[in-house]
């Protein structure tokens, strides 16, 4: 990551992770291969990617599998504003009756 560390990243349960050694590793590596946001390059756009977002978002119980926070197939590479983006999106929503509601995929 970069000087903003930290932003639009899990919450505290995940601090160390973010901090060890072995991700800042594998985030440099993927960052530098990657180059530029995979969304904007979808879209026919060469922006630089500066954030290296998980798809399937970490939580406590997958934190310690290396096969969702640590797999290069779980990573992407994205701008400022296509992270932003990603994190603003509402994950559920409640019908007027209180049920929860959740997005496809």
């Amino acid at each position: 990551m970069s000087e903003k560390e930290g932003r639009g990243r899990a919450p505290g349960f995940a601090d160390e992770f973010y901090r060890s050694h072995e991700w800042r590793r594998c985030r440099a590596a993927y960052a530098k291969k990657v180059i530029y946001c995979e969304r904007c390059l979808k879209k026919g756009l060469t922006v630089p990617g500066v954030e290296v977002h998980h798809k399937i978002r970490l939580t406590p119980e997958n934190l310690t599998d290396p096969s969702i926070s640590m797999n290069w197939q779980n990573l992407e590479l994205l701008c400022e504003s296509c992270h932003k983006e990603e994190h603003n999106k509402k994950r559920w929503r409640a019908d007027p009756w209180g049920h929860i509601d959740l997005p496809p995929g």
